[in-house]
């Protein structure tokens, strides 16, 4: 058990310093995410030290239950390409045009429109594809208007990292931990549409306390009427029109999954090779080149099929040593208040760990234990990723952007400011799941 619990610590010491000294690595031309590497590595010490036999490794992610990894990443990548093709047809740059260049008003109507709009589209799509997509037009535009872009940028992460726990595919720590507890779509919205409001509020309002000073302050007149974030927008009517036709029917046929005994994994699936299949003859017969689906399929991140399935046999390993067993007896109480208290744990280990390893352990600590336990490690997964920059893939992304647009972010400035969100909004998805439950 010991050698088990030193190669998980040093794996998890790892990822960490991996996120803050250096994410990727170059290999030739190649660029490789080293957080990803670091656990492949772990996985590999796990078998061949012998704390997991490779015939386990492998029943265990090709089980056909609902733990089984493979379906959950599979849920989530189509997920994500469906997302991925609205954007490449240009839904998302349009919908930035719209807020930056037709909003008329101060920073504080800005803001709330930004906010709004960030919010709705990460309940339906995902937090990573949502921050993306709009970080970038908010450093330009801000430099452009010459104001700071703090407000906006944290009331985007903020924003996309709160609501997307109201859907369980806003997030793939929702995915994980849901589809391994066997909750459907709307047993899980049932539960998280309280706490997703009552967090989302909670960090609207301190954002707004926040800054307000910068917020209630006009816009410069002289720039209203000519800041242009970005190029011409780039359109494509059909297939945009096809992309959202394809991600509501995903959304209500996962509503209805339960009721006509097809998984979400399949869903999801059989959508995104349809909407593949779409653009790749729309491209073909309009532009004669298959090229704009490719650079869709490119986008996708395809780093966390490794890093889940390393985690994963890591986990199990743990678990096969009775490490989870220990970590279950201690910490699941069978009350309300399980949901509390996963809520804050899951958040903080989140900082130690990521999101996604630590919603991987908290799944074999929770399994078989309350539903106030499942739905609190959920909420801390979320919003655990605002409290550092080590908190999920999504701060690791959205550093990388703010410097490719020469805007500073220190750790410290990142804690200071999501973290004096994060403890509130904590506090108050908690008391909601309380209520709920």
């Amino acid at each position: 058990m010991v050698l088990t619990i030193i190669i998980a610590a040093l794996t998890a010491v790892g990822l960490v310093l991996a996120v803050l000294i250096k994410p990727y690595i170059m290999v030739g031309k190649i660029k490789l995410g080293l957080y990803w590497i670091i656990a492949v590595i772990g996985a590999i010490l796990m078998l061949l030290t012998g704390r997991i036999s490779l015939s386990l490794a492998l029943e265990g992610i090709t089980a056909n239950s609902s733990v089984n990894p493979l379906k959950i990443l599979t849920l989530f990548l189509s997920m994500t390409l469906l997302s991925v093709y609205l954007g490449d047809a240009g839904f998302f740059d349009l919908i930035a045009d719209r807020i930056f260049l037709k909003s008329k008003g101060g920073q504080l109507k800005l803001f709330l429109v930004l906010y709004i709009v960030v919010s709705v589209l990460t309940i339906f799509t995902s937090n990573d594809v949502i921050i993306l997509t709009f970080t970038p037009p908010i450093c330009i535009f801000a430099k452009k208007a010459k104001i700071s872009p703090l407000p906006f940028l944290f009331g985007e992460f903020i924003a996309a990292n709160t609501w997307s726990m109201m859907l369980i595919v806003g997030n793939p720590t929702n995915v994980y931990l849901a589809e391994s507890a066997g909750v459907t779509f709307l047993e899980y919205l049932s539960v998280m549409w309280l706490p997703a409001i009552f967090g989302g509020l909670i960090s609207l309002g301190v954002l707004l306390l926040i800054f307000k000073k910068q917020l209630f302050s006009p816009l410069p007149e002289t720039e209203q009427t000519k800041i242009n974030y970005a190029h011409k927008l780039k359109i494509s009517k059909v297939p945009m029109v096809v992309a959202i036709a394809h991600l509501l029917i995903c959304i209500i046929l996962l509503a209805v999954s339960d009721f006509i005994g097809l998984e979400m994994y399949l869903i999801c699936l059989i959508l995104a090779l349809s909407l593949t299949a779409f653009d790749l003859f729309y491209d073909i017969i309009v532009i004669h080149t298959p090229a704009p689906v490719i650079k869709s399929l490119k986008k996708e991140p395809y780093e966390l099929i490794p890093f889940i399935l390393s985690m994963f046999i890591i986990v199990l390993a743990l678990k096969e040593n009775g490490v989870t067993d220990i970590l279950s007896s201690a910490l699941i109480g069978g009350s309300s208040l399980d949901g509390v208290i996963f809520g804050f744990l899951s958040a903080f280990s989140a900082n130690l760990l990521n999101n996604i390893p630590m919603s991987v352990l908290c799944e074999q600590i929770i399994s078989g234990g309350s539903a106030s336990a499942l739905y609190g490690a959920i909420i801390g997964s979320n919003i655990g990723a605002f409290i550092t920059p080590v908190g999920a893939l999504a701060g690791i992304m959205w550093s990388k952007i703010l410097k490719k647009y020469d805007i500073t972010m220190p750790f410290s400035k990142f804690v200071k400011y999501g973290g004096a969100v994060a403890l509130p909004t904590l506090a108050a998805s908690a008391c909601a799941l309380f209520i709920v439950l």
